[in-house]
């Protein structure tokens, strides 16, 4: 453990292509050679993204002209080849437009798409959608110099109720009068523009002008609230509760999530800032059956991958009797148990991002500018220490979230859609329910209900024995990852006195 602490492991950070003096030695042959296969590498991704797109994504200008060929053989119409000539050519004019660093809040259900992070081998994310729409009504002109950060990284099927990324959008106005009060009230309606050509189920509530230019929604971020939906099942609430009390900690977490060895992830020391098991609705709308509906809200300063999964797959085994609360004080005790029991998360579906809580004042420096591969590399957030109250002594960079009543009210309605296709379809389950429940014991007069509700979000795994946590198989130890990934060259372990590649 503690040689592992003394250690500084980094990503051994490769060059995609040989550089160009290596190249400038290269035969003609071995050029030759190196073209047809990377020609080969090019077909089978074209092939993979190909299978991968809808047929709106295959009518995008980019894809157009990634596809432009096949498309040609295809038989694609003059008339859309001359649109996209004449969409070429109306290119808007960056060299003299302002820009102003903002956050934009986001709220979108995710169940319909592969994460929020772009992906090379999938468009449907939501980061994709964003980013289209943002180059579509030239508010950006690209995503590398847009100066972007996002405050947290959700995976596939994983909602947010407040996502939030920092980000240079196109101003009417100039820099040094961006914050007046008039220049606020005529400012572009960022959040109206987007939701135009945004999909109804991801959309922007607000934004707000920074005054810093560094401002970053990802390391000025100091905690981080999710929720997980559940319904009560024959749960024992308590008993869950009982197990949230200990997992309110700074601590090594590295039983509760999917190591992220191979991307450079080795310090798994989280702050843990409150965790509670609470009703979604009013006391008045319990029914006290298996069917009412409840949240785990957890907070922390940084979130590992999968954690906040395993920890509710831990829970509801609490819940379920087949685990003791203490089962959370000896997983996080890694002195005594190194290796994660080998357990099945829970599924994603009914997670969500619920609130992200910032600093008035960025930490970062002045000159400091985002590059893309700081954007996409590491945690949601560096800082890993506990949190405490920073005194702002300074003036603050955040301002007041800027809000539209005819944007909130289409959102609302939005919304309210969505809730009456789902509530409609849950309706109709529940009814369907009731009467398969009214057979049972009217034919079989069984003394004790089904109550399997919470079985869904435990992937479905139903063992015929239960084998509990800590007596089952385990999974590598950290320090065997890490000699691993040393070994391939993924990684390399710094020391105080020597390197090891």
């Amino acid at each position: 453990m503690s040689a592992t602490n003394e250690r500084k492991v980094v990503i051994n950070k490769r060059l995609k292509g040989l550089p160009r003096d290596a190249l400038e030695k290269l035969s003609q042959t071995e050029l030759i050679d190196k073209i047809v296969q990377l020609e080969a590498y090019n077909f089978q991704l074209r092939n993979l993204l190909q299978k991968k797109l809808t047929d709106q994504d295959r009518n995008d200008e980019e894809y157009a002209v990634l596809f432009g060929k096949d498309a040609e053989t295809e038989g694609v119409s003059k008339e859309a080849k001359v649109s996209g000539k004449l969409q070429k050519q109306r290119k808007f004019d960056w060299s003299s437009a302002h820009r102003r660093h903002v956050l934009l809040k986001i709220t979108y259900f995710g169940w319909d798409y592969q994460g929020f992070a772009c992906q090379e081998d999938s468009n449907d994310t939501i980061e994709s959608h964003l980013f289209r729409a943002l180059t579509r009504t030239c508010l950006i002109e690209s995503r590398s110099s847009a100066n972007y950060h996002r405050c947290g990284r959700t995976d596939k099927e994983v909602s947010a109720f407040c996502q939030v990324i920092s980000i240079d959008l196109r101003s009417k106005h100039s820099p040094e009068i961006q914050l007046n009060a008039a220049s606020l009230a005529s400012e572009i309606d960022y959040c109206g523009l987007l939701n135009r050509v945004l999909p109804k189920n991801i959309q922007c509530v607000a934004w707000m002008p920074l005054r810093s230019p560094v401002y970053s929604a990802r390391f000025d971020c100091v905690s981080r609230c999710y929720r997980y939906y559940f319904p009560r099942g024959d749960l024992d609430l308590a008993a869950m509760q009982a197990a949230c009390d200990l997992l309110v900690r700074h601590a090594d977490f590295r039983n509760f999530c999917k190591m992220d060895v191979h991307n450079g992830v080795t310090n798994y020391m989280r702050n843990l800032q409150s965790a509670r098991v609470a009703a979604a609705g009013s006391e008045e709308q319990l029914s006290n059956t298996g069917y009412d509906m409840y949240y785990l809200e957890i907070q922390a300063n940084a979130f590992l991958w999968h954690q906040i999964r395993c920890i509710m797959a831990v829970l509801l085994l609490v819940g379920q009797r087949k685990e003791k609360p203490s089962v959370i004080s000896e997983l996080l005790d890694v002195a005594t148990n190194p290796c994660k029991p080998q357990y099945t998360p829970a599924i994603g579906l009914p997670l969500n991002l619920f609130r992200c809580d910032f600093r008035p004042t960025t930490t970062r420096n002045a000159n400091h500018t985002a590059t893309a591969v700081e954007a996409e590399t590491g945690d949601d957030a560096m800082d890993t220490s506990v949190i405490e109250n920073e005194p702002c002594s300074e003036a603050s960079d955040l301002t007041d979230w800027i809000y539209s009543e005819e944007n909130l009210q289409k959102l609302i309605e939005n919304t309210q859609c969505e809730w009456t296709q789902f509530s409609v379809k849950s309706t109709m389950i529940r009814n369907v329910l009731l009467q398969l429940e009214d057979l049972l014991e009217e034919n079989f007069k069984t003394k004790e209900n089904v109550q399997e509700q919470v079985i869904y979000l435990q992937d479905s795994v139903k063992p015929r024995q239960y084998q509990p946590l800590l007596e089952r198989k385990r999974c590598e130890s950290l320090e065997n990852r890490i000699e691993h990934f040393v070994k391939k060259q993924r990684l390399t372990v710094k020391g105080d006195d020597q390197e090891t590649a």
